[in-house]
């Protein structure tokens, strides 16, 4: 709820708590916008909407916090699949469907366990498929990029 003060001369308004309106969003979304996970934010970031300007001054000019969280975690679901080169549905079907550290990232980058090996190979071929399918479309920047895919397959 918005608490808004009494202002003189038709003022701007303040708020005390603020809430997402037209130009401003949760923190929810902020947090998705940022790549970073919610629970592991300051209790202010969490409390409060994030507007459009706020949102572009953390993505130029990140706080501390901010550039430790992306540093070292914990990371939510999808930036865990895109450091592991895997699929969100991977991550799910192998019970790793949870904020991870990055140590803990890059233990099982290390560890290559089975189900992970086989969730790269899988997001490979998928890349690789979706290039040629670009390919046959177009017949530019697609074929660049099919080949491409193909040769790091190699």
């Amino acid at each position: 709820m918005v608490s808004v003060t009494d202002t003189p001369n038709n003022e701007t308004p303040t708020t005390e708590t603020q809430q997402p309106s037209g130009t401003a969003m949760r923190a929810q979304t902020a947090a998705k916008k940022l790549g970073i996970y919610l629970p592991a934010t300051p209790e202010e970031f969490q409390a409060n909407a994030v507007t459009h300007a706020q949102l572009r001054d953390l993505q130029e000019n990140p706080p501390e916090w901010l550039a430790e969280l992306r540093r070292n975690g914990p990371h939510p679901r999808p930036e865990v699949a895109r450091k592991l080169g895997i699929t969100i549905t991977a991550l799910k079907k192998n019970d790793m469907d949870k904020p991870l550290t990055t140590a803990e990232i890059k233990d099982l980058l290390e560890q290559m366990p089975e189900w992970l090996e086989a969730a790269r190979e899988s997001m490979a071929k998928q890349r690789v498929e979706a290039a040629e399918a670009e390919a046959k479309k177009d017949d530019g920047p697609g074929r660049a990029a099919a080949k491409a895919a193909r040769n790091a397959e190699n």
